[in-house]
Parts: C-alpha cells; sequence; structure tokens
C-alpha cells in the first residue's frame, strides 16, 4: 500500500488504523509506504525529521516513512506520476484528492485499486484485498 501522508489534517488519525493494518499483515508479504506530502492546505509543513518524529511518538509508526514529497502537480513526484497515470500505471488515470489516498500494489507491482482518503485503513475493501494475497 502506498498512502500519502499529512500531520495537521483531519484524517491524520488514521495513522493509527495504518501502523495496526501493517503490524497485523507485514509478516505475510504486505508493507505500507507513507509519502509525507504538504500539497493540501499546506497540511505537512514539518521537515523529514519533524514528521518522522510525530508519526513515531503520536502513532508508534513502524513502516516505511520516505522523505516529503509532492504527489500533484509540476513537481509531482515520479512514483505519483506511475500511480495517478494509465499510461504508467496500467489500470486508470485518476487524481490524489486529498491526504491519505491509498493505492493497493500487488506482489508484481501492478496497480490494483485507488482507494479513497476517507476510507479507513481498515475497510473491509482492503482486508478482503490483503486475505486474498
Amino acid at each position: 500500500m502506498v498512502v500519502n501522508t499529512a500531520s495537521k489534517c483531519g484524517l491524520t488519525p488514521q495513522y493509527k488504523e495504518l501502523e495496526e493494518l501493517y503490524t497485523q499483515y507485514k509478516n505475510l508479504n504486505f508493507v505500507i509506504l507513507g509519502f509525507p506530502a504538504n500539497d493540501f492546505m499546506a497540511q505537512e509543513p514539518g521537515s523529514n525529521k519533524e514528521i518522522a518524529e510525530f508519526c513515531t511518538k503520536n502513532y508508534g509508526v513502524s513502516f516505511p516513512m520516505m522523505a516529503k514529497i509532492s504527489v500533484k502537480g509540476k513537481d509531482m513526484h515520479p512514483v505519483y506520476k506511475f500511480l495517478t497515470q494509465r499510461l504508467e500505471n496500467g489500470l486508470e488515470d485518476n487524481e490524489v484528492k486529498w491526504n491519505f489516498q491509498k493505492y493497493l500494489i500487488d506482489e508484481n507491482g501492478y496497480l490494483e485499486y485507488v482507494i479513497s482518503p476517507t476510507t479507513m485503513p481498515n475497510d473491509p475493501q482492503i482486508i478482503s484485498w490483503l486475505n486474498a494475497k
């Protein structure tokens, strides 16, 4: 799972469910990659160090958190160009709507689902996908 994150967002408490999901499934070939981004109302203003400290202190995040990137616009990181462009990902064109949008990628690197930011990490669709793997 790839997810763009922010520390000062109304959806920030999803870190808790993301960590629970990671803890439950990490030994089953599952990983979450968090990509902090400041693209939505400047809700991730901190440095990489500050973001890491916030995630660890407040939510016990142990899944990999990457360096802060841009997930939209002219500065969009190549990872998000792959995730959002059908010519790259083979599934669909989409845009990152807000913080905590989730992308489910299979073990071969194929994008399978784009999950709304407001969908919780423990949503039945995500759990079913994980259990089918």
